[in-house]
């Protein structure tokens, strides 16, 4: 017997009922011959963190626009915030850990350069819009692997494509992940925000810190710790009543005093010009961008293939390419001597 056959048998003796079985997987787009080892959602796993998208996160902005300092989140250490949060609720509800795991990973891999302000911009360009779930999984269907993509299985992508608040994840793993995400962002942007001076400790309101902690790791204990008593063994993941409504006080909290018109996003008209003006050049200049986004063009058109190449550049690159082409040269950089 293989040993992801094995595994495969462990996880309908120790899984809740409730839980997806690898073995009962939608399965892929392009059918591929199954793995010795891993289970089909552990290979998703595997596929995502050694893609180029997942690798490019690191250097894409969560909430601050080029922090100064070494401590603020970036896109990339939110998603193992939310992978780490979300397999935490799975294995305590006896879920399937492998696809949490997987869907948590990838979940934010089609942001764009300086976080939801250069998704704003493309998705104010685009007449059909743009939403970064959405483009998530236009790159694992498109973008990586030399255009191949990764071949993920159906239950990865539908956690993916509605892990934000509107989606309706179609397996509780998908839901335990839409959840963490909350959880995730909610109290890192908080303690980002005092780290950054925007916030003081005793800004927060007193009546929600009541319920859900004073401090950071108190709060997550509090919402993790109410997932889990709230869902355990049934077939819906969500939190009780009076959790709920003091986390989404919490999170309209922040959208008041730090997403909009803070010191966190002084810079962010700046960031939506960069990608505004890079989005218009490269659509006027279709042969300046790689090959692979040229070759796009033909098959999804001109708006949609500058978006992709836009969406996948880092800060630090979309800064370097709208340095090389809007700004002047030094003169020592022209060798005119």
């Amino acid at each position: 017997m293989k040993i992801r056959e094995i595994t495969e048998e462990l996880e309908y003796q120790l899984l809740s009922p409730y839980a997806t079985k690898s073995r009962e997987t939608r399965g892929r787009d392009k059918k591929e011959e199954k793995c010795d080892i891993r289970t089909e959602f552990q290979r998703d796993r595997d596929r995502i963190i050694h893609s180029k998208a997942f690798r490019r996160l690191s250097h894409k902005t969560q909430v601050f626009i080029s922090p100064e300092g070494d401590h603020y989140r970036t896109r990339l250490t939110h998603t193992l915030e939310v992978a780490q949060i979300a397999k935490t609720i799975a294995r305590a509800l006896r879920l399937n850990e492998d696809l949490t795991e997987a869907i948590a990973l990838g979940h934010d891999l089609g942001h764009t350069p300086f976080g939801h302000s250069g998704e704003e911009v493309l998705n104010r360009l685009l007449k059909d819009g743009f939403r970064h779930s959405e483009q998530s999984i236009r790159v694992v269907e498109v973008l990586e692997n030399d255009g191949k993509g990764l071949n993920l299985t159906w239950e990865v992508k539908d956690g993916i494509c509605n892990h934000s608040t509107a989606g309706n994840p179609q397996t509780l793993e998908g839901q335990v992940v839409q959840i963490s995400d909350k959880i995730a962002y909610i109290n890192h942007d908080i303690d980002d925000a005092i780290r950054g001076k925007v916030l003081k400790p005793e800004d927060l309101p007193k009546d929600l810190i009541a319920i859900l902690g004073d401090k950071h790791s108190k709060r997550i204990d509090t919402m993790v710790k109410d997932v889990i008593n709230n869902s355990l063994g049934k077939p819906r993941v969500s939190m009780s009543k009076e959790i709920y409504e003091a986390t989404y006080s919490l999170r309209d909290f922040l959208f008041k005093k730090v997403y909009i018109g803070s010191k966190a996003k002084k810079d962010e008209e700046k960031a939506k010009r960069v990608v505004e003006q890079l989005f218009y050049y490269f659509y006027d200049n279709i042969d300046k961008m790689p090959q692979e986004f040229i070759k796009l063009t033909e098959i999804y058109g001109k708006e949609r293939a500058v978006a992709d190449y836009i969406a996948g550049m880092t800060d630090k690159y979309a800064l370097l390419k709208y340095k090389e082409i809007f700004l002047p040269s030094p003169w020592f950089e022209q060798n005119i001597f």
